[in-house]
């Protein structure tokens, strides 16, 4: 019988990131019907698989991306965000296989039900950025591409609240905070296609925002832990630097997310 988690190490393993986008969303379907019935045991990978393409280079060996409207500076944004949607997707895999448990806890049904759901909508994310760069004349690995977004999983493989606060908490809020202003460069430019992908992306992130302090909630609750000093304890150790303002605090409110956790952290806190 196929479990949950053998599903997940097959496109955790999956090199093709068009072909582990859409097996992503495919394995969603499955077990919302009921096909994948059981969860089951299976040890993740330590990296997922990637294409041959785009060449993956550290953070300071990235070309810094232009500010301008044109269509090279279009195509580059699509592509580092179709980047991040792929980690994305292997981050909620990897969220399903490694953990299940916390401690001698089983996590419940629950748990997969969301994290399957966020996997589901990253694939989604993926797929519909590359259609994206596909009207642009382009295709994902045409650029290089940062190769340091696997660290934060690498990072906190041993602790479900440490992967709560840096992946959803923090990596995910972020982009709550920076996609507006690229929704309105794009509809500058003219581009409202891709415009809206970033919408539809940004929205579905307030639910995966909401779906990490949900968990990470519940997670120091069950351990007896006050949330917000564990948070930030996690966030100084786990994540280099002070979180950037401007802060989205409208789509962060609407994730259940309040400035409470995050102000003391911010930049001149």
């Amino acid at each position: 019988m196929t479990t949950l988690a053998d599903v997940a190490v097959d496109i955790l393993q999956t090199a093709d990131a068009s072909a582990k986008a859409r097996r992503a969303r495919e394995a969603a379907a499955a077990w919302r019907a009921g096909d994948i019935a059981e969860v089951g045991r299976r040890a993740p990978p330590d990296r997922p698989a990637r294409p041959s393409r785009p060449a993956l280079r550290p953070p300071a060996e990235m070309p810094r991306r232009g500010r301008g409207q044109g269509a090279a500076n279009r195509v580059a944004l699509l592509h580092a965000l179709a980047h991040i949607e792929l980690n994305a997707v292997d981050l909620a895999w990897d969220a399903i296989a490694r953990f299940h448990a916390d401690g001698a806890h089983p996590l419940p049904r629950a748990w997969f039900d969301d994290w399957v759901g966020v996997a589901d909508e990253e694939g989604k994310h993926f797929l519909l950025l590359e259609d994206r760069l596909r009207a642009q004349g382009a295709a994902y690995g045409d650029l290089p591409a940062h190769d340091g977004l696997w660290q934060a999983a690498a990072d906190t493989a041993s602790d479900l609240a440490a992967r709560l606060a840096i992946v959803p908490m923090v990596l995910e809020a972020r982009g709550l905070d920076v996609t507006p202003p690229m929704i309105a460069s794009l509809r500058r430019a003219g581009d409202e296609a891709s415009a809206g992908v970033l919408q539809t992306i940004h929205d579905d992130e307030i639910g995966h925002v909401a779906v990490g302090r949900r968990w990470f909630e519940w997670v120091c609750a069950r351990r007896g832990v006050d949330p917000l000093p564990t948070w930030q304890a996690l966030v100084r150790a786990g994540f280099h630097g002070r979180l950037k303002r401007p802060f989205n605090v409208a789509s962060r409110d609407r994730a259940g997310f309040g400035a409470a956790y995050y102000e003391p952290l911010a930049d001149g806190a």
